[in-house]
């Protein structure tokens, strides 16, 4: 079973959201982030390396080129947040180590993530819709909590990019002939997210919609 995506689609956009964030630097000037955007931004780059250690730890135990695909996506998304915790003089809260993570709840929800995906292919798909929706969410709501552009561009980018990712694994679960239910999205979200298109960037910032 492979995913419909081809990873050049994945890296092609994960290069661009780490250009972006490096290009949108004279956005940022000389402001000061809220303790509420610090503590979001630190969430997400380790949101991004939970998603980022699933994938990888599945993709070892299945050999899914969709989990292989989207960890390369997911470690682009991590270094597009590093640029902006460079920027802002901010600690990053990402450990080296793969699985180990600052954020006890993030911890635990790493450890339950993967024993549920190691049962069977079948549960590793459905750890991987239920991580991007979770992501959709927590991306949805930073993105209103912020005013800074800087911050913004990248939250909308990685947004567009974890709906890609969701139609990935939802295809890739519909190809066993089952039918995806929503986990964590409620169902008219996540029929509006499987309607779009694959969300493309250019170096621009502006989504292009292309897919296969």
């Amino acid at each position: 079973m492979h995913s419909t995506f081809s990873l050049p689609i994945f890296t092609q956009i994960g290069r661009a959201l780490v250009l972006i964030a490096v290009l949108t630097g004279s956005w940022a000037q000389a402001a000061v982030l809220s303790t509420e955007e610090i503590q979001t931004l630190s969430l997400m780059r380790e949101e991004e390396k939970l998603a980022r250690d699933v994938y990888l730890t599945l993709n070892e135990a299945w050999s899914q080129p969709v989990f292989a695909n989207i960890a390369q996506s997911e470690q682009q998304h991590m270094d597009a947040i590093l640029v902006l915790l460079e920027r802002y003089q901010l600690t990053d809260p990402a450990l080296p180590t793969r699985g180990l993570f600052s954020d006890a709840e993030l911890q635990a929800l790493y450890d339950e993530l993967v024993i549920r995906g190691q049962q069977s292919v079948t549960e590793a798909l459905y750890v991987g819709a239920a991580i991007e929706e979770i992501d959709i969410l927590d991306l949805e709501k930073a993105i209103a909590e912020t005013d800074q552009a800087d911050l913004r561009q990248t939250y909308e980018n990685l947004l567009a990019a974890s709906g890609n990712h969701l139609r990935a694994f939802v295809r890739n679960i519909e190809a066993q002939g089952l039918v995806y239910e929503p986990q964590y999205l409620d169902i008219e979200q996540l029929e509006t997210i499987l309607a779009t298109p694959t969300q493309r960037l250019n170096r621009g910032g502006r989504n292009q919609r292309g897919g296969r």
